[in-house]
């Protein structure tokens, strides 16, 4: 309906559900001066009804017209799915009736074919039964004359056809046929059996082979067992001689004749391949048989004969030479089977190869009888290590006749790794497993006396005769050196060897690292005491120093001369020591430890000075950087000019100096104001101990009285917060004491001086003069802490 013009829109449409009439009227009356307009609008509405009137009428129309055609359109689907139903059930008719007609024509066509499909089974099982009852007979024939090369093609064709009528023998012909059978084949094997006993009985092997031979194609025939027979018979029967010779209670059969058993096989191999291979087909192996059999028998009779030796308590015991022998030859014996019976070349009886996809067949095949009195060998081997070791004891370390080498080893030890290698070489052969094992364990048992009683021996200061102690000479101690290193080395790759050599269950079992570790620790005590021979030197250069007047002192002037001397005497003697260390890692253990011994005895001298005032204080520390400065070009002593020193080197050597300037730095400061001592204490020496502090008053020579002001000062700024972290006590100082006195008397030092002092108590002066063994593992073992991590 078209809106009247003047109204709102603000009312609902006329198709709204919501549609309000008096919301409409409302807008369209809104004013009184719209009143006028009412017949206009009135008229509009009708104008309206009518034509929404025609166009209801027009739509029922054309509906009620389409509906006709759709009941038409239904009714004609209808009709056409009831004449498509009526066809369906048309076809499935005749396609039933075709069906009918087919089966009705094909029937006696299936009939026949079953007919003839009986037929043929009925007729090819009538003939197999012919020809079976036909080979039977035959068989029967040629078995009783003997004419086996036909008798095998003919069983073989038998029992073949025999597996046709498995499921016949219900019926009673087929049934007695069967047994037939079966009773010829055990009669053909017993027959065959009997044939090659007489045959063997009578010696008539050479007349008889051909037909022998043929035999054996039958009892192919006859199946596993009767080879197996035959076999077992053959293996008893050549064997019957050896087992009455070489019984165990037989003189003959005794571990001394162990040769003669093996000759006794060897002939009879040799009669085998000439007289008997002919006879035996070759996949048969008859010849490997007959070894298997010789070597069961044989491993028999020795674990007899070993237990028997090892039981008897009034006879002698066994004969570790003998038991070797027999053995070598035993592993010969059974090498010499290995290369004949194998297609693959046996593996070398010395090395151990776990990847070895095909075990030897007859590895260990009479061997392993051995293996449980292998032990007597091991402590055979024991014995003669044990022997040894006193002998070594007793040896100098460089023969009189020879001349001295910077890469000389003491003799005795290569003599000693020579028997382990031949000892190791043996036990493997005889026994990979638990034997070389214990092997270990007494090789690990000998380094160990090697290196305390004769590697330490050497170094140490021992009387001679009625001499009285004698400290070792340099080319001694150089000597003992180079041994602990080749030692180390070479227990290293002994381990590894054995752990080539034993079986992989066994490898964890293996360990000389323990015994590494010691060479390693005599090493490092070796080096050591070259270092104490330096150290001897410098005592006069360290005597002039604390008689110095350090506290009357007016002017820094240049270097003491007491410093001078003492790198003289230093370069002087490592430049021979160093010159005999032919390995840069012993030569840098050396200067490292020098350094560190100088270092610490500069530190002990300071203390022994007192008092100091702060210029000795500062002439103390030109002095103390000379030093290090000289220290450096120690490695390089021997270099050409002007060669640079490495560089770790002249780093550490600049740590270990500089632990002295934090004490010097603290006695140059002058104690008044005393504030500025405490400081410099605090700055320099960083703890919060008063023993300490105490000590550094004590060095610069303040009285009593005036050390109570000061450590009072201590103690207050010692409590500020910004030195709370302080470490408790310096462990620069903590071990070390100021001395009594600086008169000619001589000044004390603390007994307690640790680490400070560790050169000195590693020196050989400290080293027993007779060897404890109840002492001197463990000082190899903290010799061996000590120094391996610097090596």
């Amino acid at each position: 309906m078209p809106r009247p013009s003047g109204t709102s829109p603000s009312y609902s449409s006329l198709d709204s559900a919501e549609y309000d009439p008096i919301d409409h009227l409302n807008a369209i009356f809104s004013h009184p001066s719209t009143l006028s307009s009412i017949s206009h609008i009135s008229s509009a509405l009708d104008d309206y009804q009518d034509e929404l009137d025609n166009e209801i009428a027009a739509l029922v129309q054309h509906q009620s017209a389409s509906d006709i055609e759709s009941v038409k359109s239904i009714q004609a689907a209808k009709d056409d799915l009831a004449e498509l139903f009526r066809k369906v059930e048309d076809v499935r008719s005749r396609a039933l009736q075709t069906e009918e007609a087919i089966t009705e024509m094909t029937a006696d066509i299936k009939r026949l074919d079953n007919t003839k499909r009986n037929l043929t089974l009925s007729m090819t099982a009538l003939k197999r039964l012919q020809m079976l009852t036909t080979a039977y007979e035959q068989l029967r024939g040629l078995s009783s004359s003997r004419q086996y090369k036909d008798c095998a093609q003919l069983l073989q064709a038998v029992i073949q056809l025999m597996t046709h009528f498995k499921s016949y023998r219900s019926i009673d012909q087929i049934a007695t046929l069967s047994r037939n059978v079966s009773d010829l084949q055990r009669e053909l094997l017993e027959q065959i059996c009997e044939d090659f006993e007489v045959t063997f009985a009578k010696a008539e092997v050479a007349q008889r082979r051909g037909m022998l031979a043929e035999a054996c194609l039958v009892m192919d025939s006859l199946g596993e067992n009767a080879r197996s027979r035959l076999i077992t018979w053959y293996c008893n029967t050549q064997l019957r001689e050896y087992r009455q010779v070489f019984r165990s209670t037989e003189e003959a059969g005794s571990l001394d004749n162990i040769s003669r058993r093996y000759a006794w096989f060897r002939r009879m191999l040799k009669t085998y391949d000439d007289e008997h291979a002919v006879m035996f087909p070759a996949h048969w192996r008859m010849n490997e048989m007959l070894a298997n059999a010789f070597c069961e028998g044989t491993r028999e009779d020795f674990r007899n004969i070993l237990s028997k030796s090892v039981r008897r308590a009034d006879g002698p015991s066994l004969n570790v030479d003998l038991l070797l022998s027999c053995l070598q030859e035993t592993l010969d014996f059974e090498h010499s089977l290995e290369r004949r019976f194998s297609s693959a070349s046996r593996a070398s009886i010395d090395t151990f190869s776990s990847d070895c996809e095909r075990a030897p067949a007859f590895s260990q095949a009479i061997s392993e009888a051995f293996e449980p009195y292998l032990s007597v060998w091991v402590e055979a081997q024991d014995q003669k290590l044990s022997a040894m070791i006193p002998q070594y004891r007793q040896q100098p370390p460089k023969p009189p006749d020879e001349e001295f080498s910077s890469q000389m080893v003491v003799p005795s030890s290569i003599e000693l790794f020579s028997f382990y290698r031949m000892t190791l070489a043996q036990c493997a052969k005889l026994s990979p497993g638990a034997r070389l094992v214990e092997l270990s364990k007494v090789f690990a048992k000998y380094l160990d006396q090697y290196a305390q009683q004769v590697l330490l021996l050497y170094v140490s200061e021992r009387s001679s005769g009625q001499t009285p102690s004698k400290t070792p000479q340099l080319e001694d101690t150089i000597l003992v050196l180079n041994t602990a290193d080749y030692c180390f080395n070479t227990c290293t790759q002994l381990e590894e060897k054995i752990k080539t050599r034993i079986d992989e269950s066994f490898k964890a079992n293996v360990d000389l690292q323990s015994q590494a570790d010691a060479f390693m620790g005599i090493a490092s005590a070796t080096v050591r005491a070259l270092v104490r021979r330096a150290e001897v030197d410098l005592e006069p250069t360290w005597r002039e120093m604390r008689n110095m007047g350090w506290s009357k002192m007016e002017s820094v002037g240049d270097q003491s001369s007491w410093v001078a001397e003492m790198l003289q005497r230093v370069k002087t003697r490592s430049g021979e020591i160093l010159s005999m260390l032919h390995k840069q890692q012993y030569a840098r253990a050396f200067c490292d430890n020098l350094v560190d011994s100088i270092a610490n005895a500069f530190i002990i001298n300071i203390f022994q000075c007192k008092p100091i005032s702060e210029v000795g204080a500062e002439q103390m520390l030109l002095d103390s950087y000379v030093l290090k400065k000289g220290m450096e070009g120690l490695l390089t002593v021997h270099a050409p000019p002007n060669t640079a020193p490495p560089a770790g080197y002249t780093k550490r050597v600049n740590q270990t100096m500089s632990r002295i300037d934090p004490i010097l730095k603290t006695l140059q400061v002058r104690p008044s104001p005393p504030e500025a001592l405490v400081q410099a204490y605090l700055i320099h020496i960083g703890d919060r101990s008063d023993s300490n502090f105490r000590k550094i008053l004590d060095l610069k020579g303040l009285r009593k009285p005036d050390q109570s002001h000061m450590m009072e000062l201590f103690q207050a700024h010692r409590a500020s917060p910004r030195n709370e972290k302080l470490p408790q006590s310096s462990a620069l100082l903590a071990p070390l004491a100021v001395s009594t006195m600086s008169t000619a008397g001589g000044p004390t030092i603390a007994s307690g001086i640790g680490t400070l002092s560790s050169a000195a108590t590693l020196s050989t002066s400290n080293l027993p003069t007779r060897f404890d063994p109840s002492t001197l593992g463990s000082a190899i073992i903290n010799a061996a802490r000590d120094g391996v991590d610097r090596f």
